[in-house]
């Protein structure tokens, strides 16, 4: 049957297009950006929008290739740039697994089980969230002063102290994943328990599979903020090859000598990773985001 449309349906849809594609622009506004300073010749934060002339220089850098300045003079890089976004990559990847194993084991615990004051350690983790992390950099730092003391690969300075110190910060995770393990009927698990399956094998082979999406969403969510965190790592880690991407692209910003180039071709690198997790994940990101906007 032909569907007769209202004349001023065109007109919606044309509007409903250019709002999207002005929306669409005003969030690519800022990444272009950044992009074309990369491009620019100089460390400049200002200039023409459409550079005159295209430059590779700061990307090289950002490489780790030397490059011959106007001058003649070889320039060579300043900063591993490529160390910092391996070490970035690799406590991200590695705090978010254990972060997501931790905060799943926990969840499932607070949707099954039955123990006393439950309700209370549940709210008393959502009231942890609450305060933001700058307030506890003291704690943080003396605490892992005196762990370094005992085991120095968990102290100030070590990588394996800084993903310790992100996967204490999996309440809102516990939060997310039980909400969705309670939208799962607690009846499916019992019918496998009947078929002889133990706690563990119900929990490994029926429940699992069933939240792979929102496990995946977690473990984003996780590894994005493992990425894109400053004031933590700040704050434990010093020497400059120990560095994350974040916190040594401050480097490129001292005072008397803003490298506004080099910092937007290093700002551009530390997206990457989390571009290409996000597309590896996309399939259970998409249901997993929509099960948990619909089910809550």
């Amino acid at each position: 049957m032909a569907v007769v449309l209202d004349k001023s349906h065109r007109w919606r849809v044309i509007a409903a297009h250019l709002g999207l594609i002005s929306f669409i622009s005003l969030i690519m506004f800022p990444f272009l950006m950044i992009l074309l300073i990369s491009l620019r010749p100089g460390n400049f934060a200002t200039g023409d929008l459409i550079p005159s002339q295209i430059s590779l220089e700061h990307w090289k850098l950002a490489l780790g290739m030397s490059y011959q300045g106007p001058d003649g003079q070889l320039v060579t890089p300043e900063f591993p740039v490529l160390l910092w976004l391996w070490n970035s990559i690799k406590i991200a990847a590695i705090s978010g697994f254990i972060g997501l194993v931790l905060s799943t084991t926990c969840a499932y615990a607070f949707a099954r089980m039955r123990f006393v004051f439950k309700a209370q350690l549940i709210n008393s983790l959502l009231l942890m969230q609450m305060f933001p992390t700058v307030l506890a950099l003291v704690a943080i730092y003396a605490i892992f002063d005196q762990i370094g003391n005992y085991v120095p690969w968990l102290g100030i300075d070590t990588h394996g102290g800084l993903i310790l110190a992100y996967t204490g910060g999996i309440a809102l995770h516990i939060w997310t994943i039980k909400g969705y393990f309670d939208t799962i009927p607690v009846e499916i698990e019992e019918a496998a328990k009947v078929d002889g399956a133990t706690p563990f094998q119900a929990f490994r082979h029926v429940l699992l599979p069933m939240a792979v999406p929102i496990l995946m969403v977690v473990f984003l969510l996780a590894f994005i903020q493992g990425i894109i965190e400053y004031p933590i790592a700040s704050v434990l880690l010093k020497e400059q090859n120990q560095l994350t991407l974040a916190v040594g692209s401050k480097m490129f910003l001292y005072e008397q000598k803003y490298l506004w180039g080099d910092f937007a071709a290093a700002a551009i690198l530390s997206g990457l990773p989390i571009t290409v997790v996000f597309l590896l994940a996309q399939k259970w990101m998409i249901s997993g985001l929509t099960a948990g906007g619909v089910k809550g």
